[in-house]
C-alpha cells in the first residue's frame, strides 16, 4: 500500500496507540504504545546512567569510570541547532547538569536535552541526524 501510493512514512496514533511505518533500507521499524510508556519521566532519573549498567563493554581503561547520557524518549538526534550552527556538545567539552548537549526531535517538537551531570565529553555516540530510541546511550562522559 505504502509503494502503491509513494509513502515514506504512515503514522498513525489512536486510543493510546502509536504507529510508524517507514520506507527505507537503512530505517529500523520502531513500534511505540504510549499506554506502555510512564505518564511523566523525571529526565534526572532516566537520562543519566552508569556506563556499562546495560551489560555493554566500555571502550575506556578499567578504572576510568564513565557514565552515560541517554536518550528520554524516540526520536530524531540533532547535534547543533542547525545545519550551520555550532555542535552543543563535543569531546574534550565540559559541561554542567544545566548544559544543553542536543536537541531530539519527537513528533515535530524540538526538545533541548541537558546534560544533568557534570563532567568532560569523552565521546559522542549517536550520529547527527539518525534516529534514536529510548534509553539509548548519546553521549559518554567522564
Amino acid at each position: 500500500m505504502m509503494r502503491k501510493n509513494d509513502l515514506s512514512v504512515f503514522k498513525l496514533e489512536q486510543e493510546g496507540f502509536k504507529i510508524t511505518l517507514k520506507r527505507g533500507a537503512d530505517y529500523q521499524p520502531v513500534i511505540t504504545s504510549i499506554s506502555s510508556l510512564p505518564p511523566a519521566l523525571p529526565a534526572a532519573a532516566s537520562s543519566v546512567t552508569p556506563a556499562g549498567a546495560a551489560g555493554e563493554p566500555v571502550d575506556s581503561k578499567p578504572a576510568e569510570k564513565l557514565r552515560e547520557i541517554v536518550s528520554p524518549m524516540v526520536g530524531t538526534f540533532y547535534a547543533s541547532a542547525s545545519p550551520d550552527s555550532p555542535t552543543y556538545a563535543s569531546p574534550g567539552q565540559e559541561i554542567n547538569e544545566d548544559s544543553v548537549v542536543c536537541i531530539i526531535e519527537a513528533m515535530k517538537v524540538m526538545n533541548e536535552i541537558k546534560a544533568e551531570c557534570r563532567g568532560v565529553i569523552v565521546e559522542v555516540v549517536a550520529e547527527n541526524g539518525k534516529p534514536v530510541q529510548f534509553g539509548q546511550v548519546l553521549f559518554r562522559v567522564r
